[in-house]
């Protein structure tokens, strides 16, 4: 099937139309009609090969909701015209001892990501959801509570289950008191999810700006970093800190804000960052983690959650001919807080 997209061909090009052939539906698969997909920085990364790893041609986008256009033989439990999603990954081994505990984002195999994954496609690796439609195995495809709007949806798929999922296996209730590092796509995701769990909700940034906006997102209160009193006051008063910031910074200048017991859990890509300071962690029995997305089955217990509490991301909607500025716009961080692409509308 020939199906038009917009990709990038090399590093430092913008994105342009193209064309793709996407595979014949087989007995497990899910063919969507693409009606919006999220813009996340990892898009960016990818298209501007800042990890070394892109195949060109490259179609970003992992952040997928549309309808159902056809089915498998062996898919029972969808219907055509049904809202769904597909997320980070479209592929793992189903065999090893992490896909067997459904967290298949964690396959020892390592799964296949939802574009530039190597694939028997043609093409030879996977295409995203910068796509007027997608064929996705079954077991990939979650399932959007109706009351959901879809555009709003659509970031859930990476930065809402990068939040949620983080936030769930630590076990936030009622009772805790959790900070979340930096207010961004993540940050604010990590706001509205902390908030519905019943914790109490601290948004801890370094620019005194958006203190009101934590507020209007579900934030109790705002700890200003920078002021030096202020944090002093809110040492060892929280069970959990979810660390949002994508950028390299000294992790453990957090740590003392921690219970005893407490954990702090990077979900921002930073890489090699400052000397880890044990000092903190000994005296303290703190613990400093990391958490990736979610497995399949945990990403649709938090959509399900999202439709039991109308918790959707902040966007913004764009057409797909806007993709290079919305680039330009994300790298200046002038957006609150996601871009969402109206595939359906913008793309032939």
């Amino acid at each position: 099937m020939n199906v038009s997209c917009y990709a990038a061909h090399t590093s430092d090009t913008p994105l342009v139309p193209h064309h793709i052939v996407r595979r014949r539906v087989g007995a497990q698969d899910v063919h969507i009609d693409i009606e919006f997909c999220g813009v996340c920085h990892t898009d960016i990364h990818y298209a501007k090969n800042d990890w070394g790893r892109t195949t060109y041609p490259i179609v970003p986008g992992h952040e997928i909701v549309g309808t159902v256009k056809a089915l498998g033989s062996a898919v029972t439990d969808l219907q055509i015209g049904q809202r769904v999603a597909v997320g980070c990954f479209v592929g793992s081994c189903h065999h090893c001892s992490s896909c067997q505990a459904d967290m298949e984002q964690y396959c020892l195999a390592g799964f296949t990501a939802t574009y530039n994954s190597p694939s028997a496609d043609q093409g030879g690796v996977t295409y995203g959801g910068y796509s007027k439609s997608i064929v996705v195995d079954r077991h990939f495809v979650l399932k959007v509570p109706s009351n959901l709007d879809p555009a709003g949806a659509a970031p859930l798929l990476c930065a809402g289950i990068t939040t949620y999922s983080p936030l769930k296996h630590w076990g936030v209730k009622t009772g805790m008191t959790v900070g979340v590092i930096g207010l961004g796509g993540l940050g604010h995701m990590g706001i509205k999810f902390a908030r519905a769990m019943g914790a109490r909700t601290v948004m801890i940034t370094n620019s005194s700006h958006k203190a009101a906006d934590a507020k209007r997102l579900g934030a109790d209160e705002v700890l200003l970093f920078t002021d030096q009193q202020a944090v002093a006051n809110y040492a060892g008063k929280f069970d959990f800190l979810l660390n949002t910031i994508p950028s390299p910074h000294d992790v453990t200048s957090y740590m003392n804000l921690l219970k005893v017991d407490g954990t702090m859990c990077i979900v921002g890509s930073i890489g090699p960052t400052s000397e880890l300071n044990s000092r903190p962690l000994i005296f303290g029995r703190r613990s400093i983690t990391g958490s990736l997305v979610g497995g399949i089955k945990e990403t649709q217990d938090m959509l399900d959650f999202c439709g039991e509490h109308h918790i959707v991301s902040d966007i913004e909607i764009i057409n797909i001919q806007e993709i290079n500025r919305a680039y330009e716009r994300m790298y200046a961080s002038d957006v609150k807080y996601r871009f969402v692409i109206d595939i359906q509308k913008s793309l032939d």
